[in-house]
């Protein structure tokens, strides 16, 4: 069932009004974060047969893709979305990757690390400036468009564009070839991802209200026939997301986590959220607080 926009969405939209036509207009950290907190917008399935919730998004055509721009509609450049003096670009990269390091000893700014690319199912080196990586918007903006974005607010774009549910650090070459398709036009290659992909399009779709094309909804009915216990994204309470797939290897007594995140108390352990990792709540040679790391 489709739960409404509330009222702070539509408050926090009318702040964008005047900007919207200029691709330079911004919002203030604090109205991205109420943007999308859980407070301010739909809250994500929480754990619901991805199939079931698919049945729930509305059955469209593509609407016509006339007017769409990335920055004036979408808001220009990435936000902070959780208000931690962070993007979200850096917040995903953070989240995703491994072995990191910061760049001149910022706690925000990632300057390198190890993906486990769920795209390709194959390792790739991140370094700044290398364009190996990309932080992929799962739902392409485009598609948010032609699915009912026109119908957002300002306000409810520019969240989408910087939810962490949307946000997945990725091969770059394979991001590129995805481009702005849905799922019956474009699946990743690492086969054994297409479960945990199409459940989190599904779980984004149904949080933003945003329909599907009848090809879409079959190809993703398809995908699903081959892992009929798969669930929708889940949301922790540090902000990162996960999903809770069948036959999957993680402890499922362990919590899930975001990588890189602050933790307590020293030695826990938990499942990174994106990855299916195993992380620990401990200090480093060059950081005395207690965060994620493998």
């Amino acid at each position: 069932m489709k739960k409404p926009f509330l009222s702070a969405l539509v408050a926090a939209a009318s702040l964008l009004v005047a900007g919207c036509g200029s691709a330079a207009a911004t919002l203030e950290p604090a109205t991205i974060a109420s943007a999308t907190s859980g407070t301010a917008t739909p809250t994500p399935s929480s754990g619901e047969l991805a199939t079931e919730v698919l049945d729930t998004l509305a059955v469209k055509g593509k609407a016509p893709g006339t007017g769409f721009d990335r920055n004036r509609q979408f808001g220009n450049g990435w936000k902070d979305p959780d208000g931690n003096k962070c993007d979200a670009r850096n917040d995903a990269l953070a989240r995703d990757l491994t072995a990191k390091t910061y760049k001149d000893g910022s706690t925000c700014q990632v300057a390198a690390g190890r993906l486990a690319d769920p795209y390709t199912g194959t390792p790739v080196r991140f370094t700044v400036g290398a364009g190996a990586v990309d932080i992929d918007h799962v739902v392409a903006l485009k598609n948010v468009w032609v699915s009912g974005g026109q119908k957002l607010t300002a306000g409810q774009r520019v969240a989408i564009a910087n939810d962490p549910l949307n946000l997945l650090a990725v091969d770059s070459g394979t991001n590129r070839s995805k481009g702005d398709r849905n799922a019956a036009e474009w699946l990743p290659p690492n086969k054994a991802y297409r479960c945990n992909y199409v459940a989190r399009q599904i779980t984004v779709k149904d949080k933003y209200a945003l329909a599907v094309t009848p090809a879409e909804k079959s190809a993703m009915a398809a995908v699903l026939a081959g892992c009929p216990g798969q669930r929708t994204v889940v949301s922790t309470a540090t902000g990162a997301t996960g999903t809770a797939s069948r036959g999957t290897t993680a402890d499922p007594a362990l919590p899930l986590v975001s990588p890189g995140a602050y933790c307590s108390p020293s030695g826990a352990a938990g499942i990174g959220a994106a990855n299916g990792l195993r992380y620990t709540c401990t200090t480093s040679s060059t950081d005395d607080r207690n965060r994620w790391r493998q």
